[in-house]
Protein backbone atom coordinates (compact mmCIF):
# COMPACT_ATOMS: atom_id res chain seq x y z
CA UNK A 1 0.00 0.00 0.00
CA UNK A 2 1.37 3.40 -0.88
CA UNK A 3 0.35 4.74 2.53
CA UNK A 4 2.93 2.36 4.04
CA UNK A 5 5.69 3.52 1.70
CA UNK A 6 9.23 3.16 3.07
CA UNK A 7 9.71 6.85 2.28
CA UNK A 8 7.18 7.66 5.00
CA UNK A 9 7.61 4.91 7.61
CA UNK A 10 10.42 2.55 8.54
CA UNK A 11 9.64 -1.21 8.64
CA UNK A 12 9.51 -1.16 12.43
CA UNK A 13 7.11 1.80 12.39
CA UNK A 14 4.88 -0.15 10.00
CA UNK A 15 4.90 -3.00 12.52
CA UNK A 16 4.00 -0.64 15.36
CA UNK A 17 1.10 0.85 13.38
CA UNK A 18 -0.15 -2.63 12.53
CA UNK A 19 -0.06 -4.09 16.05
CA UNK A 20 -1.50 -0.97 17.69
CA UNK A 21 -4.32 -1.01 15.14
CA UNK A 22 -4.97 -4.68 15.88
CA UNK A 23 -4.88 -4.02 19.62
CA UNK A 24 -7.24 -1.07 19.25
CA UNK A 25 -9.53 -3.33 17.23
CA UNK A 26 -10.07 -5.60 20.23
CA UNK A 27 -10.63 -2.64 22.59
CA UNK A 28 -13.14 -0.98 20.27
CA UNK A 29 -14.94 -4.23 19.51
CA UNK A 30 -15.34 -4.98 23.21
CA UNK A 31 -17.11 -1.64 23.66
CA UNK A 32 -18.99 -1.50 20.37
CA UNK A 33 -20.38 -5.03 20.56
CA UNK A 34 -22.75 -3.92 23.32
CA UNK A 35 -24.64 -1.67 20.90
CA UNK A 36 -25.80 -4.36 18.44
CA UNK A 37 -26.40 -6.70 21.39
CA UNK A 38 -28.58 -4.04 23.02
CA UNK A 39 -31.92 -5.31 21.75
CA UNK A 40 -31.01 -8.91 22.65
CA UNK A 41 -29.73 -8.02 26.13
CA UNK A 42 -32.70 -5.83 27.01
CA UNK A 43 -35.03 -8.65 25.97
CA UNK A 44 -33.24 -11.66 27.50
CA UNK A 45 -32.17 -9.96 30.73
CA UNK A 46 -35.43 -7.96 31.01
CA UNK A 47 -33.72 -4.61 31.47
CA UNK A 48 -35.06 -1.16 30.46
CA UNK A 49 -33.03 1.36 28.43
CA UNK A 50 -31.88 3.13 31.60
CA UNK A 51 -30.26 -0.04 32.97
CA UNK A 52 -28.72 -0.88 29.63
CA UNK A 53 -27.27 2.62 29.56
CA UNK A 54 -25.63 1.81 32.89
CA UNK A 55 -23.96 -1.28 31.40
CA UNK A 56 -22.32 1.02 28.85
CA UNK A 57 -21.59 3.67 31.47
CA UNK A 58 -20.05 1.18 33.91
CA UNK A 59 -17.18 0.56 31.51
CA UNK A 60 -16.74 4.27 30.87
CA UNK A 61 -16.75 5.33 34.53
CA UNK A 62 -14.34 2.62 35.67
CA UNK A 63 -12.06 3.34 32.69
CA UNK A 64 -12.06 7.02 33.54
CA UNK A 65 -11.24 6.42 37.19
CA UNK A 66 -8.37 4.01 36.43
CA UNK A 67 -6.92 6.41 33.86
CA UNK A 68 -6.77 9.20 36.41
CA UNK A 69 -5.12 6.94 38.96
CA UNK A 70 -2.57 5.74 36.39
CA UNK A 71 -1.78 9.21 35.02
CA UNK A 72 0.92 10.05 37.56
CA UNK A 73 2.79 6.82 36.79
CA UNK A 74 2.33 6.90 33.00
CA UNK A 75 5.70 8.56 32.33
CA UNK A 76 7.64 6.60 34.96
CA UNK A 77 7.87 3.21 33.23
CA UNK A 78 8.56 1.52 29.91
CA UNK A 79 5.39 2.07 27.90
CA UNK A 80 5.52 -1.50 26.55
CA UNK A 81 5.40 -2.95 30.08
CA UNK A 82 2.47 -0.72 30.99
CA UNK A 83 0.70 -1.71 27.81
CA UNK A 84 1.07 -5.45 28.48
CA UNK A 85 -0.01 -5.13 32.14
CA UNK A 86 -3.25 -3.34 31.35
CA UNK A 87 -3.98 -5.43 28.26
CA UNK A 88 -3.71 -8.63 30.27
CA UNK A 89 -6.22 -7.28 32.79
CA UNK A 90 -8.50 -6.22 29.94
CA UNK A 91 -8.48 -9.75 28.52
CA UNK A 92 -9.43 -11.20 31.92
CA UNK A 93 -12.30 -8.71 32.17
CA UNK A 94 -13.56 -9.77 28.74
CA UNK A 95 -13.54 -13.41 29.84
CA UNK A 96 -15.61 -12.42 32.90
CA UNK A 97 -18.13 -10.79 30.54
CA UNK A 98 -18.35 -14.04 28.58
CA UNK A 99 -19.05 -15.95 31.80
CA UNK A 100 -21.59 -13.48 33.27
CA UNK A 101 -24.99 -15.20 33.81
CA UNK A 102 -27.01 -12.17 34.98
CA UNK A 103 -27.34 -8.42 34.50
CA UNK A 104 -25.60 -7.76 37.82
CA UNK A 105 -22.65 -10.00 36.96
CA UNK A 106 -22.36 -8.45 33.52
CA UNK A 107 -22.34 -4.99 35.09
CA UNK A 108 -19.54 -6.03 37.46
CA UNK A 109 -17.58 -7.60 34.59
CA UNK A 110 -17.85 -4.38 32.60
CA UNK A 111 -16.35 -2.50 35.54
CA UNK A 112 -13.35 -4.85 35.61
CA UNK A 113 -12.91 -4.57 31.85
CA UNK A 114 -13.08 -0.79 32.02
CA UNK A 115 -10.49 -0.53 34.80
CA UNK A 116 -7.87 -2.08 32.53
CA UNK A 117 -9.17 -1.28 29.05
CA UNK A 118 -9.56 2.44 29.68
CA UNK A 119 -5.81 2.99 30.03
CA UNK A 120 -4.72 1.08 26.92
CA UNK A 121 -5.75 3.73 24.41
CA UNK A 122 -3.80 6.46 26.20
CA UNK A 123 -0.66 4.30 26.33
CA UNK A 124 -1.00 3.54 22.61
CA UNK A 125 -1.35 7.23 21.74
CA UNK A 126 1.68 8.06 23.91
CA UNK A 127 3.68 5.45 21.98
CA UNK A 128 2.52 6.96 18.69
CA UNK A 129 3.50 10.43 19.86
CA UNK A 130 6.94 9.15 20.93
CA UNK A 131 7.71 7.37 17.68
CA UNK A 132 6.12 9.54 14.97
CA UNK A 133 6.53 13.17 13.98
CA UNK A 134 3.48 15.46 14.10
CA UNK A 135 3.64 15.88 10.31
CA UNK A 136 2.71 12.22 9.75
CA UNK A 137 0.46 11.52 12.75
CA UNK A 138 -2.64 12.08 10.65
CA UNK A 139 -1.64 9.10 8.52
CA UNK A 140 -0.87 7.04 11.63
CA UNK A 141 -4.19 7.91 13.23
CA UNK A 142 -5.94 7.16 9.96
CA UNK A 143 -4.70 3.58 10.19
CA UNK A 144 -5.13 3.13 13.95
CA UNK A 145 -8.66 4.52 13.82
CA UNK A 146 -9.41 1.91 11.15
CA UNK A 147 -9.86 -0.34 14.16
CA UNK A 148 -13.32 1.17 14.55
CA UNK A 149 -14.19 0.26 10.98
CA UNK A 150 -12.55 -3.14 11.26
CA UNK A 151 -14.60 -3.85 14.35
CA UNK A 152 -17.70 -3.15 12.28
CA UNK A 153 -16.72 -5.03 9.14
CA UNK A 154 -15.27 -8.12 10.81
CA UNK A 155 -16.08 -8.00 14.50
CA UNK A 156 -19.70 -6.87 14.71
CA UNK A 157 -21.14 -9.03 11.90
CA UNK A 158 -19.28 -12.09 13.17
CA UNK A 159 -20.23 -11.21 16.75
CA UNK A 160 -23.89 -10.86 15.78
CA UNK A 161 -23.85 -14.17 13.91
CA UNK A 162 -22.30 -15.85 16.94
CA UNK A 163 -24.82 -14.17 19.25
CA UNK A 164 -27.78 -15.16 17.06
CA UNK A 165 -26.62 -18.79 17.00
CA UNK A 166 -24.93 -19.33 20.37
CA UNK A 167 -26.20 -16.53 22.62
CA UNK A 168 -24.97 -13.07 23.60
CA UNK A 169 -21.99 -14.49 25.54
CA UNK A 170 -20.33 -15.77 22.35
CA UNK A 171 -18.97 -12.42 21.01
CA UNK A 172 -17.01 -11.88 24.22
CA UNK A 173 -15.35 -15.28 23.84
CA UNK A 174 -14.39 -14.28 20.30
CA UNK A 175 -12.81 -11.05 21.56
CA UNK A 176 -10.89 -12.90 24.28
CA UNK A 177 -9.39 -15.35 21.77
CA UNK A 178 -8.45 -12.71 19.18
CA UNK A 179 -7.14 -10.37 21.88
CA UNK A 180 -4.87 -13.03 23.35
CA UNK A 181 -3.24 -13.53 19.95
CA UNK A 182 -2.67 -9.77 19.67
CA UNK A 183 -1.10 -9.68 23.14
CA UNK A 184 1.32 -12.47 22.27
CA UNK A 185 2.40 -10.66 19.11
CA UNK A 186 3.06 -7.38 20.94
CA UNK A 187 4.88 -9.10 23.81
CA UNK A 188 7.17 -10.96 21.42
CA UNK A 189 8.13 -8.36 18.82
CA UNK A 190 7.55 -4.89 20.23
CA UNK A 191 10.67 -3.11 21.52
CA UNK A 192 10.73 -1.25 24.85
CA UNK A 193 9.59 2.38 24.61
CA UNK A 194 11.78 4.21 27.11
CA UNK A 195 13.10 7.41 25.50
CA UNK A 196 10.78 9.50 27.70
CA UNK A 197 12.62 8.13 30.76
CA UNK A 198 15.79 9.93 29.63
CA UNK A 199 14.12 13.29 30.28
CA UNK A 200 14.77 14.39 33.86
CA UNK A 201 11.56 14.40 35.89
CA UNK A 202 11.93 14.54 39.67
CA UNK A 203 8.22 14.95 40.41
CA UNK A 204 6.51 12.17 42.31
CA UNK A 205 3.41 10.63 40.64
CA UNK A 206 0.97 12.85 42.52
CA UNK A 207 2.90 16.03 41.66
CA UNK A 208 3.22 14.89 38.05
CA UNK A 209 -0.54 14.37 37.84
CA UNK A 210 -1.36 17.75 39.43
CA UNK A 211 1.12 19.61 37.24
CA UNK A 212 -0.14 17.99 34.04
CA UNK A 213 -3.77 18.58 34.98
CA UNK A 214 -3.19 22.28 35.60
CA UNK A 215 -1.27 23.44 32.50
CA UNK A 216 -3.55 26.00 30.76
CA UNK A 217 -3.16 24.69 27.21
CA UNK A 218 -3.72 21.14 28.45
CA UNK A 219 -6.96 22.26 30.08
CA UNK A 220 -8.24 23.52 26.72
CA UNK A 221 -7.55 20.11 25.22
CA UNK A 222 -9.31 18.33 28.09
CA UNK A 223 -12.38 20.52 27.61
CA UNK A 224 -12.45 19.75 23.91
CA UNK A 225 -12.14 16.03 24.66
CA UNK A 226 -15.17 16.29 26.94
CA UNK A 227 -17.34 17.66 24.15
CA UNK A 228 -16.05 15.20 21.56
CA UNK A 229 -16.83 12.24 23.81
CA UNK A 230 -20.25 13.55 24.81
CA UNK A 231 -21.49 13.66 21.24
CA UNK A 232 -20.03 10.30 20.28
CA UNK A 233 -21.34 8.27 23.19
CA UNK A 234 -24.92 9.52 23.13
CA UNK A 235 -26.16 7.90 19.94
CA UNK A 236 -24.03 4.74 19.98
CA UNK A 237 -25.62 2.69 22.82
CA UNK A 238 -29.08 2.72 21.27
CA UNK A 239 -28.06 2.37 17.62
CA UNK A 240 -29.23 -1.23 17.18
CA UNK A 241 -32.44 -0.71 19.18
CA UNK A 242 -33.30 2.36 17.06
CA UNK A 243 -32.55 0.43 13.86
CA UNK A 244 -34.86 -2.43 14.86
CA UNK A 245 -37.71 -0.69 16.69
CA UNK A 246 -37.83 2.61 14.73
CA UNK A 247 -36.31 1.96 11.31
CA UNK A 248 -37.85 -1.49 10.92
CA UNK A 249 -34.67 -3.49 10.36
CA UNK A 250 -34.28 -7.07 11.56
CA UNK A 251 -31.48 -8.65 13.61
CA UNK A 252 -30.41 -10.49 10.47
CA UNK A 253 -30.03 -7.18 8.59
CA UNK A 254 -27.80 -5.56 11.21
CA UNK A 255 -24.64 -7.40 10.07
CA UNK A 256 -25.26 -6.04 6.56
CA UNK A 257 -25.63 -2.49 7.88
CA UNK A 258 -22.53 -2.62 10.08
CA UNK A 259 -20.49 -4.48 7.49
CA UNK A 260 -21.08 -2.04 4.62
CA UNK A 261 -20.58 1.08 6.74
CA UNK A 262 -17.43 -0.46 8.20
CA UNK A 263 -15.99 -1.15 4.75
CA UNK A 264 -16.63 2.51 3.92
CA UNK A 265 -14.69 3.60 7.00
CA UNK A 266 -11.80 1.28 6.16
CA UNK A 267 -11.61 2.71 2.66
CA UNK A 268 -11.72 6.34 3.81
CA UNK A 269 -9.65 6.08 7.01
CA UNK A 270 -6.18 6.19 5.43
CA UNK A 271 -7.34 8.82 2.93
CA UNK A 272 -8.71 11.04 5.69
CA UNK A 273 -5.44 10.68 7.60
CA UNK A 274 -3.42 11.65 4.52
CA UNK A 275 -5.71 14.61 3.79
CA UNK A 276 -5.46 15.83 7.39
CA UNK A 277 -1.66 15.92 7.07
CA UNK A 278 -1.74 17.70 3.70
CA UNK A 279 -4.82 19.94 3.86
CA UNK A 280 -4.85 20.64 7.58
CA UNK A 281 -6.13 18.67 10.55
CA UNK A 282 -8.51 21.38 11.73
CA UNK A 283 -10.01 21.89 8.25
CA UNK A 284 -10.76 18.17 7.97
CA UNK A 285 -12.26 18.21 11.47
CA UNK A 286 -14.63 21.05 10.58
CA UNK A 287 -15.67 19.38 7.33
CA UNK A 288 -16.32 16.08 9.11
CA UNK A 289 -18.28 17.80 11.87
CA UNK A 290 -20.55 19.68 9.48
CA UNK A 291 -21.22 16.49 7.54
CA UNK A 292 -21.99 14.58 10.74
CA UNK A 293 -24.36 17.28 11.98
CA UNK A 294 -26.37 17.18 8.75
CA UNK A 295 -26.69 13.39 8.80
CA UNK A 296 -27.61 13.23 12.51
CA UNK A 297 -30.35 15.82 11.96
CA UNK A 298 -31.90 13.65 9.23
CA UNK A 299 -31.18 10.17 10.59
CA UNK A 300 -32.67 10.67 14.07
CA UNK A 301 -36.01 11.70 12.53
CA UNK A 302 -36.38 8.58 10.38
CA UNK A 303 -39.36 6.25 10.77
CA UNK A 304 -39.71 2.91 8.97
CA UNK A 305 -37.00 3.14 6.29
CA UNK A 306 -35.74 0.80 3.53
CA UNK A 307 -32.45 -0.90 4.29
CA UNK A 308 -30.59 0.73 1.39
CA UNK A 309 -31.42 4.25 2.62
CA UNK A 310 -30.31 3.39 6.16
CA UNK A 311 -27.06 1.95 4.79
CA UNK A 312 -26.42 5.01 2.59
CA UNK A 313 -27.00 7.45 5.46
CA UNK A 314 -24.85 5.37 7.80
CA UNK A 315 -22.01 5.34 5.27
CA UNK A 316 -22.07 9.13 5.02
CA UNK A 317 -22.30 9.48 8.80
CA UNK A 318 -19.27 7.27 9.37
CA UNK A 319 -17.18 9.25 6.88
CA UNK A 320 -17.99 12.35 8.91
CA UNK A 321 -17.32 10.65 12.25
CA UNK A 322 -14.02 9.20 10.99
CA UNK A 323 -12.93 12.65 9.80
CA UNK A 324 -13.61 14.04 13.27
CA UNK A 325 -11.88 11.22 15.13
CA UNK A 326 -8.75 11.01 13.02
CA UNK A 327 -8.08 14.74 12.75
CA UNK A 328 -8.92 15.46 16.40
CA UNK A 329 -6.71 12.60 17.64
CA UNK A 330 -3.79 13.79 15.53
CA UNK A 331 -4.22 17.38 16.75
CA UNK A 332 -4.35 16.34 20.40
CA UNK A 333 -0.99 14.57 20.16
CA UNK A 334 0.61 17.92 19.34
CA UNK A 335 -0.36 19.47 22.67
CA UNK A 336 1.74 17.74 25.40
CA UNK A 337 5.46 18.13 26.00
CA UNK A 338 7.51 14.89 25.73
CA UNK A 339 7.86 14.49 29.50
CA UNK A 340 4.08 14.84 29.99
CA UNK A 341 2.78 12.67 27.16
CA UNK A 342 1.85 9.62 29.19
CA UNK A 343 0.09 11.60 31.90
CA UNK A 344 -1.64 13.88 29.39
CA UNK A 345 -2.93 10.94 27.35
CA UNK A 346 -4.11 9.13 30.50
CA UNK A 347 -6.01 12.17 31.78
CA UNK A 348 -7.44 12.85 28.34
CA UNK A 349 -8.55 9.23 28.00
CA UNK A 350 -10.12 9.31 31.46
CA UNK A 351 -12.02 12.48 30.67
CA UNK A 352 -13.21 10.91 27.44
CA UNK A 353 -14.41 7.79 29.22
CA UNK A 354 -16.11 9.66 32.08
CA UNK A 355 -17.74 12.12 29.68
CA UNK A 356 -18.86 9.24 27.53
CA UNK A 357 -20.29 7.49 30.57
CA UNK A 358 -22.23 10.57 31.57
CA UNK A 359 -23.43 10.97 27.99
CA UNK A 360 -24.61 7.35 27.78
CA UNK A 361 -26.41 7.67 31.11
CA UNK A 362 -28.06 10.95 30.04
CA UNK A 363 -29.04 9.35 26.74
CA UNK A 364 -30.68 6.54 28.70
CA UNK A 365 -32.74 9.11 30.59
CA UNK A 366 -33.73 11.00 27.43
CA UNK A 367 -34.70 7.96 25.36
CA UNK A 368 -37.92 6.20 26.39
CA UNK A 369 -39.31 2.84 25.30
CA UNK A 370 -42.80 1.61 26.15
CA UNK A 371 -43.75 -2.08 25.92
CA UNK A 372 -40.87 -2.97 23.59
CA UNK A 373 -42.13 -0.42 21.07
CA UNK A 374 -40.26 2.30 19.13
CA UNK A 375 -37.72 4.43 20.96
CA UNK A 376 -39.16 7.82 21.77
CA UNK A 377 -37.33 11.20 21.92
CA UNK A 378 -34.42 9.91 19.82
CA UNK A 379 -34.81 13.06 17.70
CA UNK A 380 -34.29 15.16 20.85
CA UNK A 381 -31.12 13.19 21.51
CA UNK A 382 -29.98 14.08 18.00
CA UNK A 383 -30.40 17.81 18.67
CA UNK A 384 -28.30 17.50 21.85
CA UNK A 385 -25.55 15.76 19.86
CA UNK A 386 -25.63 18.48 17.18
CA UNK A 387 -25.25 21.16 19.85
CA UNK A 388 -22.12 19.46 21.24
CA UNK A 389 -20.67 19.23 17.72
CA UNK A 390 -21.19 22.94 17.13
CA UNK A 391 -19.33 23.83 20.32
CA UNK A 392 -16.53 21.36 19.50
CA UNK A 393 -15.72 23.27 16.29
CA UNK A 394 -14.95 26.36 18.37
CA UNK A 395 -12.91 24.47 20.97
CA UNK A 396 -10.83 22.66 18.35
CA UNK A 397 -10.07 26.03 16.74
CA UNK A 398 -8.20 27.03 19.89
CA UNK A 399 -6.52 23.62 20.10
CA UNK A 400 -5.26 24.08 16.54
CA UNK A 401 -3.86 27.50 17.45
CA UNK A 402 -1.98 25.96 20.40
CA UNK A 403 -0.47 23.25 18.20
CA UNK A 404 0.67 25.82 15.65
CA UNK A 405 2.57 27.77 18.31
CA UNK A 406 6.34 27.08 18.20
CA UNK A 407 7.43 25.00 21.21
CA UNK A 408 9.65 22.08 22.09
CA UNK A 409 6.96 19.58 21.22
CA UNK A 410 8.61 17.39 18.63
CA UNK A 411 8.42 13.62 18.83
CA UNK A 412 11.24 11.72 20.51
CA UNK A 413 12.41 9.23 17.90
CA UNK A 414 14.94 6.48 18.32
CA UNK A 415 17.65 6.36 15.64
CA UNK A 416 16.28 3.24 13.96
CA UNK A 417 12.82 4.79 13.73
CA UNK A 418 13.77 8.30 12.66
CA UNK A 419 12.69 9.67 9.30
CA UNK A 420 13.69 13.04 7.84
CA UNK A 421 10.71 15.38 7.91
CA UNK A 422 11.16 16.17 4.22
CA UNK A 423 10.81 12.44 3.47
CA UNK A 424 7.91 11.99 5.83
CA UNK A 425 5.76 14.52 4.06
Amino acid sequence: MKFFSSKIFSPYQVFIITVLTFLQFTIVLDFMVLSPLGAMLMDQLSIPPSKFGMVVSAYAFSAGASGLMAAGFADKYDRKKLLMFFYTGFMLGTVFCALAPTYEMLLAARVVTGIFGGVIGSISFAIITDLFKLEVRGRVMGFVQMAFAGAQVLGLPIGLILANNFGWHAPFWMIAIVGTLAGILISTYMKPVTDHLKIKNDRNPFQHFIRTASVPRYLKAFLATTLLATGGYMLMPFGSAFSIHNLGLTLEQLPILYGITGITSIAFGPLIGKWSDKIGKYKIFVAGTLLSMAVVAIYTHFGITPLWIVVAMSMIMFVGISSRMISASALMTGIPEPQDRGAFMSISSSIQQISGGVAAAVAGMIVVQVDNGPLQRYDLLGFVVIATMMISILLMYFINKEVEKPKSNTATLTPENSQPVAEAI
